[in-house]
């Protein structure tokens, strides 16, 4: 660990992570990365979507217990139809999932999605945006998945602007793709398995709502 990264652990602090997403292998698509990174932080993953999909529901719990983290599940309609949710639904779901209000960090969503587009990934973002506005999760610092697709042009791309790109060595980026491919089983041709980037990206915000990285100097943006 270098010295950038002794100053995220906090002299010693364990840093409280909570990760927000829509569906199960969100975590791992944009951030697990970062996740394989730190097993030494404590971290807890909710989802909103699909506990009662027998597929991916014990996938999911599998992949917590390979990333030595705790999490739980939401049943939120995940239908094709993509059916606006009500917003207070959104936020009182995050809140029954999440055992705690206090974190260090807050990883979620991007209002825009991380590719063209899926509604409930918005609706995580605004979710989590507003309830750590409101103090109704405190937080030290909000971070957002960072990428864009060219309006579906290509496959998700870091968003160049990101405030933290975090660049994955090649074994990290196999152990990253292999929960994709062998634990959540999409084929290796699938849109999710080309789509795993080699590159994670997050914007940051102090909780002025300010775009200043927290913890920036952990992970050093690096060249694509």
């Amino acid at each position: 660990m270098n010295s950038s990264e002794d100053q995220a652990s906090q002299d010693g602090k364990v840093i409280q992570v909570a990760v927000v997403v829509a569906h199960p292998d969100d975590e791992i698509l944009w951030a697990g990365g970062l996740l394989l990174k730190h097993p030494e932080w404590s971290t807890v993953i909710i989802t909103l979507c699909r506990s009662s999909d027998r597929d991916r529901a014990p996938r999911f719990r599998r992949v917590l217990r390979l990333l030595g983290a705790s999490g739980a599940m939401g049943d939120l309609d995940d239908a094709p139809e993509q059916i606006p949710l009500q917003m207070l639904t959104v936020q009182e779901t995050i809140l029954s999932l999440l055992p705690e209000r206090q974190y260090d960090i807050l990883l979620t969503h991007a209002p825009e999605g991380e590719y063209t587009w899926h509604q409930r990934h918005g609706e995580a973002a605004y979710a989590v945006r507003t309830l750590w506005q409101a103090n109704r999760l405190h937080s030290k610092s909000l971070w957002q998945f960072a990428y864009e697709d060219g309006g579906g042009a290509y496959f998700p791309r870091p968003q160049k602007d990101a405030d933290v790109h975090l660049a994955l060595p090649d074994a990290l980026w196999t152990r990253k793709r292999n929960l994709i491919t062998q634990i959540y089983g999409f084929d290796p041709t699938s849109w999710e398995a080309q789509t795993t980037p080699h590159t994670e990206a997050f914007r940051c915000f102090s909780h002025s709502g300010e775009g200043q990285p927290h913890l920036s100097t952990a992970f050093p943006r690096s060249s694509e």
